[in-house]
């Protein structure tokens, strides 16, 4: 099966695990504190899609977030989020979907980032741009396309390390320093979200200190293949199978602005 082809599979399988999400019927328990959750939605996502897509590529492994999945022996891998945005999910919040990558080698080959409460399916094929579905209106898709403003005029998409909050004041001198260069700040609660929307081009930045590889792997390619760039906070390319602080923007010369007011503060 050639890329595309598999890729038009992944939207449809993507899709009807959307079903899974969309109820008010789910139950939410602590994994590592009340900041760190999953509802029972995150796992039934999960596998069906571990199901579905093993029949899809039958010769694949997993790097998933729940039940540690973490199958990476294989020239394929499906590297899942079943919800990212768990706690945005719980309390009804819009940006919260699910994201499928795969990993070819060591590269990210097709992404599909789906927020289903939003109408908006975030697709792509390497080599073959990124694109905006909306599945549920059935408008056209929609090549998307990084803006073309400075640093001083983007805006920075940031958070304060949720996870790991002995990290927040490193993170809260990052972001002062950059907010005051650049024009302002939001957050969302949904790394995925916040790297497709900058593919879109409604934003310019981006600063997360950690992240989980499935938080990252599929929006990544999508942002990549829609013009913009991404690396660590060492300024590397990404690893898409271990925990990593990301920084991206529209441009090399903002990606590069912003790695140097990370560095600084290191």
């Amino acid at each position: 099966m050639d890329k595309t082809n598999m890729l038009n599979r992944l939207i449809d399988i993507v899709v009807e695990a959307s079903g899974l999400m969309l109820t008010d019927d789910f139950q939410v328990t602590e994994k590592q504190g009340v900041a760190n959750i999953v509802t029972s939605s995150d796992v039934a996502v999960q596998e069906f899609l571990r199901v579905r897509l093993k029949e899809l590529l039958p010769d694949c492994g997993f790097l998933c977030e729940e039940e540690d999945q973490h199958d990476l022996a294989h020239e394929h891998v499906w590297i899942v989020d079943p919800i990212d945005g768990t706690a945005n999910y719980a309390r009804g919040i819009r940006e919260c979907g699910i994201c499928v990558g795969l990993r070819h080698h060591s590269q990210m080959e097709l992404a599909v980032v789906y927020l289903p409460r939003t109408d908006e399916l975030f697709t792509a094929e390497r080599g073959k741009g990124a694109f905006l579905h909306h599945p549920e209106s059935g408008k056209p898709a929609k090549q998307l396309k990084v803006s073309e403003r400075p640093f001083a005029e983007g805006i920075m998409c940031t958070a304060l390390s949720l996870y790991h909050k002995e990290h927040a004041k490193v993170c809260h001198d990052i972001i002062f320093e950059a907010y005051m260069q650049c024009n302002d700040v939001r957050r969302f609660g949904s790394a995925a979200s916040e790297l497709c929307y900058l593919a879109m081009g409604l934003y310019e930045l981006y600063f997360e200190y950690q992240l989980s590889p499935w938080d990252f792997a599929a929006a990544s390619l999508i942002l990549e293949e829609a013009g913009g760039v991404l690396c660590d906070l060492d300024g590397k390319p990404l690893d898409h199978t271990k925990p990593s602080g990301v920084l991206a923007a529209n441009t090399q010369e903002s990606l590069q602005r912003l790695a140097c007011i990370v560095k600084s503060h290191l």
